[in-house]
């Protein structure tokens, strides 16, 4: 075959191999994607995954199944992504609990940064500070006089050791300084009903689970955890209005999937999440969850995730917390 001829070949199957590389990205998906939610039913994270689901469904033209998978702060569903295969098939939508585990446990089977690529934050939500009306405590400043009056007589719930709202009531002690003790359950759904029941004294619950109870009467919101108020409860001041200053924390819900998923499927699962968002649906579920939309390119969540792991193992370290073995 002489130069000429062989040249002409190459380019001809180079273009074959890009036709079909091309064919292979416009099909995906060809099955149902499974959402591996690292939290109980019911959760906050599983709200939000499943108010986004069925419209990303509908767009991609399969379902996107919800997988909970419950227990040790998220790690056990982190695990499950962490060693899936890269196709697009298996995601996971977590909380920013995601960027606490690295610093509350001592070891983990997975490295929170290079074993997962961040797709896009989903949403941001405010904490409520939310308390039992039978504890007849109804201001912060009560809350923080009580705990001051008995030290160590006040417990709070969280969605694990080591989660999010753990870490958000860290912030909360060490800024108000009081001393209160954490009684972690597997999810939100969990925490609210002993809060309800009054056996926990408070919990820092972002608003989805608890909105219903807040507005019914039946919980208490004594303030917000965020540096701004949240729009679905604009008569509760945040803590630091509130008299705790320097307590904001900030409460994600995002999309991650295994390291090594093409690009073009990272890219895929973004502009599908922003598409729903921007859906008239989504908006006013979110709008009557208390939550805001809120989107990131991939590399700038890869980026915001690493510099929240610093700042969580930072405020780690000053609250004392000893990480789990």
């Amino acid at each position: 075959m002489r130069p000429t001829t062989r040249r002409t070949a190459l380019i001809a199957a180079l273009a074959l191999c890009t036709s079909f590389g091309a064919a292979a990205q416009g099909v995906y998906p060809t099955k149902p994607i499974r959402v591996i939610v690292p939290f109980a039913a019911g959760s906050t994270t599983d709200i939000i995954a499943r108010a986004i689901a069925d419209k990303m469904g509908a767009s991609m033209g399969q379902t996107l199944v919800i997988d909970n998978r419950g227990g040790a702060s998220g790690t056990i569903g982190q695990q499950a992504v962490a060693t899936a295969a890269p196709d697009g098939y298996t995601i996971m939508i977590h909380s920013s609990s995601h960027t606490v585990s690295p610093s509350t446990f001592a070891k983990l089977p997975f490295d929170t940064v290079g074993d997962f690529a961040g797709v896009t934050p989903i949403s941001s939500l405010p904490n409520a500070l939310v308390i039992s009306p039978s504890k007849n405590i109804k201001t912060l400043k009560e809350l923080i006089a009580a705990a001051k009056a008995k030290p160590g007589s006040i417990n709070f719930a969280s969605a694990g050791q080591g989660s999010a709202t753990h870490l958000n009531a860290e912030k909360f002690k060490l800024a108000a300084n009081i001393d209160a003790t954490n009684i972690p359950f597997k999810g939100s759904a969990e925490a609210v009903t002993e809060v309800l029941a009054g056996r926990v004294d408070y919990y820092f619950s972002p608003i989805a689970p608890v909105i219903g109870q807040i507005k019914d009467g039946q919980l208490l919101a004594l303030a917000v955890g965020s540096p701004k108020r949240a729009a679905a409860l604009p008569d509760v001041p945040t803590t630091a209005e509130a008299g705790v200053p320097g307590s904001e924390f900030n409460f994600w819900i995002g999309m991650m999937a295994p390291a090594k998923t093409p690009r073009e499927i990272v890219n895929r699962l973004h502009d599908e999440v922003a598409k729903a968002l921007a859906s008239p649906e989504v908006k006013e579920r979110f709008l009557k969850l208390g939550a805001d939309a809120w989107t990131l390119k991939p590399e700038q969540f890869d980026a915001y995730i690493k510099e929240e792991i610093a700042s969580n193992a930072k405020l780690v370290k000053a609250a004392g917390l000893t990480p789990t073995q």
